[in-house]
């Protein structure tokens, strides 16, 4: 029987799908069948998982990418200048 320790040590392979041999996916439901602290644990750490999977990059604005673009343009025609005088 796994002790908690080790279900802790073997839980992001359970969450991220990480391929466990029969014997470990066995020892590892058997564990969680009893102790209700580990049951908890996975399903916190499953929860947080799938929060950052499924988090939302942020995104920018149409004219916060355009204000970018402008100043790289800007910064090149600077750039162009100063190597190609007049």
């Amino acid at each position: 029987m796994l002790k908690c320790q080790q279900v802790e040590q073997r839980a992001d392979a359970l969450v991220d799908g990480t391929p466990l041999s029969t014997r470990e996916r066995f020892s590892l439901s058997m564990h969680l069948l009893i102790c209700r602290h580990c049951r908890r644990y996975v399903r916190q750490l499953r929860a947080l998982a799938a929060h950052l999977r499924h988090r939302a990059a942020p995104t920018a604005h149409d004219h916060q990418v355009q204000a970018v673009l402008d100043r790289v343009d800007h910064s090149r025609q600077v750039t162009d200048h100063k190597r190609h005088p007049g």
